[in-house]
């Protein structure tokens, strides 16, 4: 069941009412039109699921669609194109807002509509449509379009195009696009991420291989060297803590003895231990002192010491080479870009 070619100029105006019934025929009945002998008995997957109150639905929208496209309203008339595709996914509807969309200046959409409308082969669309269809998008990729082939050989690098998802490595994509520059980028965890701009040219095929280059951290001596040294420098803070407080409790305790009656013998015994508390006192200043330089020094190893990351099999390189290029929509030479 196919929707009827839309009525251009050469339909007469006095046949148009004859041609609406016949689309509504079309629409409804459960056999090939007509003109599709052809296709009669292939499968046509548009019909699948759809049920006769869904397709009257589109039937009315797209009457409505078509009016407004015959009278140049091109804005309205997407919209209603649209609103009949989102009751029917017919190839008719998407041949005719390809139409619509080439003719208000919006080549991609009217690429890709175009090619859904075809994706079902010759028989989705009446022959004369399906010529034009393919006339319509090879002019579009010739003049208006460019292509963008990417690859990227690395296991689990997404690919972004313009910011959003492409794809995932490895693999090899191409897309229309509008021609301009555009980013790519690609990113896998462990890995420097890709960014760069390309600059794709209407009628022309731009063509890059991405590389992700391995994440490699290296530190300029072992992990546990600066820390074992700001250890050694807390000990000999602890050690030189003990020591003042030796120091000190003998200090005192002499004190206490030093209006006490004592022979000689045991006053230079007082002497003797002052001044091996006061030697305790300053192996303990000096140990602050080593210690305290000691912890400064393997803050400072730590910090010279952090791992520091590099990309190893940095690849670069443009090439520029023209190669043939042959598809449904394309055919001839082609500039390729490689970077």
């Amino acid at each position: 069941m196919a929707i009827r070619a839309f009525p251009t100029r050469r339909t007469p105006v006095g046949a148009r009412a004859a041609l609406c019934a016949g689309l509504s025929i079309a629409l409804l009945s459960s056999h090939p039109a007509p003109a599709r002998a052809q296709a009669a008995g292939a499968s046509r997957p548009w019909h699948e699921g759809i049920s006769e109150e869904r397709k009257q639905r589109a039937l009315e929208i797209f009457r409505e669609a078509r009016d407004l496209h015959r009278q140049m309203m091109l804005g309205e008339a997407r919209a209603k194109y649209e609103e009949a595709l989102a009751h029917w996914e017919h190839p008719d509807l998407r041949f005719y807002l390809g139409r619509v969309l080439k003719t208000m200046g919006l080549p991609l959409l009217a690429h890709e509509n175009l090619r859904l409308a075809l994706r079902w082969g010759p028989a989705s669309l009446e022959p004369e449509d399906h010529a034009e269809a393919r006339v319509m998008m090879r002019q579009l990729v010739e003049r208006e379009l460019a292509v963008l082939e990417l690859r990227c050989d690395e296991p689990g690098a997404a690919v972004l195009l313009d910011g959003k998802p492409w794809f995932v490595g490895p693999g090899v994509e191409e897309r229309f696009l509008m021609p301009g520059e555009h980013l790519i980028s690609a990113k896998k965890d462990g890995y420097i991420s890709l960014v760069a701009t390309v600059t794709t040219y209407a009628g022309a095929r731009a063509s890059r291989v991405l590389s992700v280059d391995h994440v490699v951290t290296e530190r300029m001596w072992p992990a546990w060297v600066p820390w074992a040294v700001v250890g050694a420098g807390a000990a000999l803070v602890a050690v030189g803590g003990v020591l003042q407080w030796r120091s000190a409790e003998r200090m005192n305790d002499l004190e206490q003895l030093r209006g006490s009656s004592c022979v000689s013998e045991c006053e230079l015994a007082r002497m003797s231990a002052y001044s091996s508390a006061r030697a305790e006192g300053h192996v303990a200043v000096g140990l602050f002192i080593a210690g305290g330089t000691t912890l400064a020094a393997g803050a400072a190893l730590a910090y010279v010491n952090r791992p520091r990351s590099y990309r190893v099999d940095e690849k670069s390189g443009v090439k520029l080479e023209v190669v043939p290029v042959a598809s449904d929509a394309t055919a001839g030479m082609t500039a390729r870009i490689l970077f």
